[in-house]
């Protein structure tokens, strides 16, 4: 069954995913995280999916070990639907898993565990550690669900997360290597920030063997994974702006209302009409109902 699982080849790669789709460093990885000490990177399998692309699963590590199906995914940017796409994701991989078992018979089709990790490092401030469930999606909160799923997502950002950093020095270093990046491109075009990050950490001995052997690949990649950051971040801005302007007209307009409302209010009341009166004005002029007319008259009413 493991056999029928393989790599994709066809994704646009990321410098986390070139880094820990070597075995050794991905053993590395899977050891810091779980204090284990597996010395033998034979006994990893990866198992990506074929069609992970068709879900925009382009930065994960899909792999077994011990009888764990883990999940790590990379992401620049915070997505609390991390829950629901694993959800998918590991239907599917299960589904290839236990293509070959018969699940209606009356022996039970043992599966692996499942681990989700989700490794964050987008310039948005995040915790330390969080748990994103699946539950919290669900549109009435449960006290038992049914039905979870739970996503561990750590902050790697330098400085962040120390303990797992000085455990897994591949870790450590690519975070180092991203902050450079990004405080270089503050600066200076993406492609010379890119260039003197990776000239810079070769000199300094941070990911030397790696960028220097794929180094043409590297800077390729880092400068897609920028700018594909800055395009994320316009388009977020934009939402959040057209949402904001939005508000503020909504506020305008609601504002308007009220201020007429109130100034139909206090020229009744200053033509001494009753109560009733000045409500059923208001009733005519805003097409509501006579309870709610009254209550607006009441909310201005001295």
């Amino acid at each position: 069954m493991v056999e029928e699982l393989h790599v994709v080849r066809n994704q646009k790669d990321t410098v986390f995913r070139m880094l820990f789709r070597e075995k050794k460093e991905l053993l590395e990885l899977y050891n810091a995280l779980n204090g284990s000490a597996y010395n033998s990177p034979d006994g990893l399998t990866i198992c990506t999916l074929d069609n992970a692309i068709y879900m925009n699963f382009k930065n994960d590590i899909s792999f077994l070990l011990d009888s764990e199906l883990n999940l790590y995914e990379h992401q620049a940017t915070y997505n609390p639907n991390m829950p629901l796409r694993d959800l998918v994701y590991i239907a599917k991989q299960l589904e290839k898993y236990a293509r070959d078992e018969t699940i209606y018979s009356s022996t039970l089709v043992k599966i692996p565990v499942p681990r989700f990790v989700v490794f964050y490092n987008g310039t948005g401030e995040q915790p330390e550690r969080q748990i994103l469930c699946l539950s919290d999606a669900f549109e009435k909160e449960t006290a038992e669900p049914e039905l979870e799923l739970k996503v561990l997502m750590l902050n790697i950002n330098l400085g962040h997360n120390k303990d797992l950093m000085e455990k897994c020095r591949t870790l450590k270093e690519y975070s180092q290597y991203i902050y450079r990046v990004r405080k270089y491109a503050k600066n200076m075009r993406i492609e010379e920030a890119v260039e003197r990050a990776v000239t810079e950490c070769i000199r300094e001995g941070i990911l030397a063997d790696f960028l220097s052997a794929q180094r043409a690949e590297v800077i390729a990649v880092s400068i897609f994974e920028y700018n594909e950051e800055e395009e994320m971040r316009k388009i977020r801005a934009s939402e959040y702006k057209s949402g904001k302007e939005e508000g503020i007209a909504q506020g305008i307009e609601q504002g308007l209302k009220l201020g007429i409302e109130q100034g139909i209010i206090e020229i009744c009341k200053e033509m001494n009409l009753t109560f009733e009166q000045t409500a059923e004005k208001l009733k005519l002029r805003f097409n509501i109902s006579e309870q709610e007319a009254q209550e607006r008259v009441r909310h201005y009413w001295d």
